[in-house]
């Protein structure tokens, strides 16, 4: 039967017209915005895993910087301890030139103050964003410093951050509330060379306010041989110490380096994980686009002819 009223021909071919104008509308919201899924209502539980872990890769991102900044400390630090290693070192040579008879020791005493003066300017000067692990000018001491390492997700969802730990009260070489937390500015025991058994305690840097109780490592004419020797041995155990101290902080920037570098490959693996849940594939798409162009056409055209076949029926009725 043919009706005016109701063209089922026009009807099928518009709805399948609809459904293609549909899928085509998804199809290129895909193309624009290069997700596969965009919002909750595309898939629910990879939206959520997706929205989760780019949340965590901006933590790991700020883990990151963390981990730049602790770096440039530890850099800091560590170049400090070691460039006061080399004036200890130097101060060790001068006592010892000292013990030479004939020797003008007041002379060796000033080249001994300007290493002094170098080594506080060292301590001073190993300062990054308002810190400082050489020179403590708190009243409480040096405390423990830690560095953001990474950013951890348990499988119950709680999350936690892991720190690096470095205790700053065994790098300070100076320490203007209390000498003997410094390795400069403290009182070092020693037994006297040359066969005696007494001890006594030697420090290196006074500064203002504080000062060690023992004796301070100065050099001149009267000096004896035995309080070299003494004085000596307290260089040497300050050396000892500095070189612990830089030795612990070079295995920590070594952990930062490789913590720094496993953090930048987790963002990455992270970001692929998420890719693959979200993405488009741009390929398949565009091939999908094409086929639904081609639909759209073929529907367009099969609805011009259903609403001929309609306009046909003016003929019946034509003189």
């Amino acid at each position: 039967m043919t009706s005016i009223l109701t063209n089922t021909g026009a009807m099928a071919a518009l709805q399948t017209l609809r459904k293609i104008n549909d899928s085509m509308e998804t199809v290129q919201n895909r193309v624009s915005s290069g997700y596969r899924v965009e919002t909750a209502a595309d898939n629910a539980a990879y939206w959520s895993i997706a929205t989760t872990m780019r949340s965590d890769n901006g933590a790991l991102s700020t883990v990151q910087d963390a981990l730049g900044l602790g770096a440039a400390k530890t850099d800091i630090a560590y170049t400090g301890l070691e460039s006061a290693i080399d004036v200890v070192t130097q101060i060790k040579q001068k006592i010892t030139a000292a013990s030479e008879p004939g020797v003008d020791k007041t002379k060796i005493d000033k080249e001994l103050r300007e290493l002094k003066n170098q080594l506080a300017s060292i301590a001073e000067s190993a300062s990054f964003s308002g810190e400082n692990w050489l020179y403590n000018t708190a009243t409480a001491g040096a405390t423990t410093k830690q560095i953001v390492a990474s950013f951890n997700r348990s499988p119950n969802g709680a999350v936690s951050l892991t720190t690096l730990d470095y205790d700053a009260s065994q790098s300070v070489m100076i320490d203007t509330h209390s000498a003997g937390r410094g390795i400069l500015t403290k009182d070092w025991v020693v037994n006297q060379p040359f066969g005696s058994t007494a001890t006594a305690s030697y420090f290196l840097l006074s500064v203002p306010g504080t000062a060690g109780t023992g004796t301070q490592i100065t050099i001149d004419n009267s000096t004896t041989n035995e309080t070299l020797g003494g004085m000596l041995q307290a260089v040497e155990n300050m050396l000892q110490q500095l070189t612990d101290s830089a030795s612990t902080l070079g295995a920590i920037t070594s952990r930062i380096k490789m913590q720094d570098e496993f953090v930048a490959t987790l963002i990455n693996v992270i970001e692929k994980g998420v890719g693959r849940l979200v993405d488009a594939d741009m390929n398949e798409e565009s091939t999908r686009l094409k086929a639904l162009q081609t639909q759209q056409q073929l529907g367009i055209q099969a609805l011009q002819i259903a609403n001929t076949n309609a306009e046909n029926i003016l003929t019946l009725f034509r003189q």
